[in-house]
C-alpha cells in the first residue's frame, strides 16, 4: 500500500471519531431545551459533556491539518468551494465553545437562556452542514480541468446533499439522546430515553433512504458490507433503547455514525474530490497529494503521539465515566460561597 492510500485511510479514520465523539456532542446541544426542563436539569445535561467536548473537537483539528498536510490539493479545493459552508460550521464551533465558557459566569436566567440558545445554534448548525458537506465531497461538486470550484453555495444544496445532511442531523441527535440516557439520572435519564425512542423511529428511514441512495448511485460491492451494518446496528440501538440498555444503544448509535462514514469513504476511494462536471478536475489520492518525502515524516509523527493523544482521551472518559444528577449540581449560593472563600483564602495567603 503507498502512502497516499495509507495517508486517506488515516484520514478515513480521524472523521470516522470525530463524527462518533463529536456527534454525541452535537446532539446533547440540540437537546438541551427538550431535556432540560429546568435550570437543574439544563446543567445536568451540559455536565455531561463539560469534561470532554473541547478534547472531541481535537479530531477535528487533527482531520483538517493532516488533510492540509498529506493533500493539500483536496484542502485547497475542498475549502476553497466549500467556503461559505465551513466558514458557518467554524462560527457556530466557536459560538458554542464561548457559551459553555460563558454561561455560569453570571446568576441571571436572561443571560443564561441567550447563552443556551448559543448553545442549540453551535449543536444544530455543524450537525447539519457536515452532512451536506460530505454527501457533496462522496457525490462530487463542479471543478474544472485546473481543480478549481466552479459553482456556488446553492449548488452545494442538491437533494442528495440535504438529505445528507438531515441524516446527520438525526442521526447525532439519537446520539446524544443514547449518551445522555446513559450518563445521567433521575427525570433527565428518563426523559432522554422516551426522547430517543422517538427519535429512532425517525432516524430509521431517513439514515436507511441516505445509505439505500447512496450504495445505488455511489456505491459498489465494497459499501454494501458496512452499509448493511450501519442498518443494522441503527435497528439495533432503537430496541435496546425500548427495553432500557442505554449502554448496548450507545454503542449501537456509535457504530451507526462510523459504519455510515465508513461507507462515505469507500465509495469515494480512490478520489478525494470528483468532479461532476469535468472528469480532468477529479482530485484523487495521488494527484492531490504531498510528496513522498513529506507523507513519511507525517507517518513517524503519526506512530509515536497518536497512541498518547488516545490514551489521554481514554483515561479522560474513565475518569468522568459516573452518572450525572440533580443532586450532582450545586446551587448558586453554593457557588458563590465556594468561590468567596477561594479568594478569601488567597487574599490572606498574600
Amino acid at each position: 500500500m503507498a502512502l497516499t492510500d495509507i495517508w486517506f485511510v488515516l484520514i478515513a479514520v480521524l472523521w470516522i471519531g470525530y463524527f462518533a465523539l463529536e456527534g454525541f456532542d452535537f446532539g446533547v446541544g440540540m437537546l438541551l431545551p427538550v431535556v432540560g426542563r429546568t435550570e437543574t436539569d439544563r446543567r445536568v445535561v451540559i455536565n455531561t459533556i463539560g469534561p470532554v467536548w473541547d478534547g472531541n473537537e481535537v479530531w477535528l483539528l487533527v482531520a483538517g491539518g493532516a488533510t492540509f498536510a498529506a493533500f493539500p490539493g483536496w484542502y485547497a479545493s475542498l475549502f476553497s468551494g466549500f467556503y461559505l459552508a465551513l466558514l458557518l460550521v467554524l462560527v457556530a464551533l466557536i459560538v458554542r465553545g464561548v457559551a459553555f465558557e460563558f454561561r455560569g459566569k453570571i446568576d441571571s436566567d436572561r443571560w443564561r437562556a441567550n447563552w443556551d440558545r448559543a448553545i442549540i445554534f453551535g449543536s444544530t448548525v455543524p450537525a447539519l452542514l457536515w452532512g451536506v458537506a460530505f454527501a457533496n465531497i462522496i457525490q462530487g461538486v463542479p471543478l474544472d480541468s485546473r481543480h478549481n470550484y466552479t459553482g456556488t453555495f446553492f449548488t452545494l444544496l442538491n437533494p442528495y446533499a440535504l438529505l445528507g445532511g438531515l441524516t446527520t442531523l438525526v442521526l447525532f441527535a439519537l446520539h446524544g439522546a443514547a449518551f445522555l440516557s446513559l450518563r445521567t439520572t433521575g427525570e433527565v435519564r428518563e426523559r432522554s430515553r422516551a426522547i430517543a425512542k422517538n427519535l429512532g423511529l425517525v432516524a430509521v428511514p431517513v439514515a436507511g433512504a441516505f445509505l439505500v441512495w447512496t450504495q445505488f448511485s455511489l456505491g459498489d460491492g465494497w459499501t454494501l458490507g458496512p452499509a448493511v451494518l450501519a442498518a443494522l446496528t441503527l435497528v439495533g440501538a432503537v430496541l435496546f433503547i425500548s427495553r432500557g440498555r442505554e449502554g448496548w444503544a450507545f454503542v449501537c448509535t456509535a457504530a451507526t455514525v462510523k459504519l455510515a462514514v465508513l461507507t462515505l469513504f469507500i465509495a469515494l476511494y480512490p478520489n478525494v474530490l470528483p468532479s461532476s462536471t469535468d472528469p480532468a478536475g477529479t482530485l484523487t489520492t495521488v494527484n492531490a497529494s504531498s510528496t513522498p518525502y513529506t507523507l513519511t515524516i507525517m507517518t513517524w509523527v503519526a506512530v509515536i503521539f497518536t497512541p498518547i493523544v488516545l490514551a489521554y482521551q481514554a483515561w479522560t472518559y474513565w475518569v468522568f465515566r459516573a452518572r450525572i444528577g440533580r443532586a450532582d449540581i450545586p446551587s448558586w449560593a453554593g457557588l458563590t460561597k465556594r468561590t468567596t472563600t477561594r479568594e478569601t483564602h488567597g487574599a490572606h495567603a498574600r
